[in-house]
């Protein structure tokens, strides 16, 4: 009997709380004025489980003879009111029936998923005016990437199988597919933040927004844009500073995840490297008279373009290969040659490859120092693409203050031992 009560109790909750985003949100319309406000969001809900608990006793058709009634005369009031207000949308139908559903599911189930239930419903009716803001901001080719995704994730992934190939288990099709998911997945979110955000917040959140897609990408984009405005020169360079400590960063968040011991090892060097990039980047950035010309990075391509994703599981199952490959013919020490060659190209390709050997037993010091290698390499080549792309006052910037981060990382390093 006590435990009747509170998932009554529960179910009470579930409408007042629908009651009290949907009062809100009418609160200007004049008592009577409204369909259901608070108080009859909150009766719903008990009403949905106390027809629950009589359907236990009685049988399912008590169930049908409360809820059939009550949404009949729910539609027919707020069809009434609609007709009013020349308002065609059914949310509030659909609300009204989640919350008599949840009340009901909240006495005969698991109590834990009504509730839950109940705060994303909720949720998604509060934040009506962003998630149609997100719409007008999105294009078809990005809702397009959204269901690459999707594809990828339930269609091609369980196809694939999860067994090793070629010589010393080099490749893993469905892990090698399940990784370029994954980092075309995060990469993918911050694009889409960037893109709902809009890319005119200014050089700090603009390059570190596209930083979590691609550092140098970022670091391309504004060298272009100092060649066509030098004169914010500073905040370009500052904005690519800042570029290359979320990259750091974002290494750090694949060991972390993938190998912790691993994660461990390196933090004082990221960390070091990344904190000094943001306060170099930060100081320019604020510093440049300026400071509003570095904001548009709307030219970076969706990480879901389909050319990117083969590219980057190509990249991935090539420095996966070599390095396992490599490590078996002349053992451990060849992976640094291999690291160094992925900076070149794709320095998170060689952190998942180093994370998933180092659960293999790979030792963690040489483990951390290949992707240290690489990302050593990744700098470097950036610094050349900045004075090459950007022109040399820039690219000279960029590269001092990657020398100085380097040198943070490098001393963080010896002091770890």
């Amino acid at each position: 009997m006590p435990e009747e009560f509170q998932r009554l109790g529960l179910a009470l909750a579930i409408g007042f709380l629908v009651g009290v985003e949907r009062g809100w949100r009418g609160r200007d319309i004049a008592e009577g004025g409204r369909t259901a406000g608070i108080r009859t969001y909150a009766l719903m809900g008990l009403l949905g489980g106390v027809a629950a608990l009589l359907a236990e006793t009685l049988g399912g058709w008590a169930f049908a003879t409360v809820g059939l009634p009550l949404a009949a005369a729910f539609i027919l009031f707020k069809q009434h009111e609609q007709q009013e207000e020349d308002d065609h949308s059914v949310t509030a139908i659909v609300a009204a029936l989640m919350v008599f559903a949840l009340g009901a599911y909240a006495c005969i189930g698991d109590w834990r998923v009504a509730a839950a239930a109940a705060v994303i419903v909720t949720a998604l009716l509060a934040f009506k005016p962003v998630l149609h803001d997100w719409l007008r901001k999105l294009t078809w080719p990005e809702l397009r990437s959204a269901l690459i995704l999707l594809a990828m994730s339930f269609v091609a992934l369980p196809l694939l199988p999860d067994q090793a190939y070629g010589p010393w288990d080099s490749v893993n099709p469905r892990e090698l597919w399940l990784l370029t998911i994954a980092m075309a997945g995060i990469s993918f979110l911050a694009y889409v933040a960037m893109r709902v955000l809009g890319p005119t917040r200014g050089v700090i959140v603009a390059s570190l927004a596209g930083a979590l897609v691609s550092s140098t990408a970022v670091t391309i984009q504004l060298g272009r844009l100092n060649r066509q405005a030098p004169d914010g020169t500073l905040a370009h360079a500052g904005g690519a500073l800042l570029a290359g400590g979320v990259m750091v960063a974002r290494i750090a968040a694949i060991a972390a995840v993938l190998a912790p011991a691993l994660f461990q090892r390196l933090l004082p060097p990221l960390a070091a490297f990344a904190v000094v990039s943001a306060i170099l980047g930060v100081a320019a950035a604020i510093k440049s008279r300026d400071g509003e010309g570095a904001q548009d990075l709307s030219g970076m391509k969706s990480p879901f373009d389909l050319g990117l994703v083969l590219k980057f599981a190509l990249v991935l199952g090539v420095v996966m290969a070599a390095a396992r490959i490599l490590s078996g013919l002349y053992g451990a020490g060849s992976l640094l040659p291999v690291a160094a060659l992925a900076g070149l190209v794709d320095v998170d390709a060689i952190t998942l490859t180093v994370s998933r050997m180092v659960e293999q037993g790979l030792d963690l010091r040489l483990a951390a120092l290949a992707v240290l290698v690489a990302a050593a390499v990744d700098s470097v080549s950036k610094s050349v693409i900045a004075l090459v792309v950007g022109g040399k006052r820039f690219g000279l910037m960029y590269a001092a203050g990657t020398v100085i981060a380097g040198a943070a990382a490098g001393a963080a390093l010896l002091w770890q031992g």
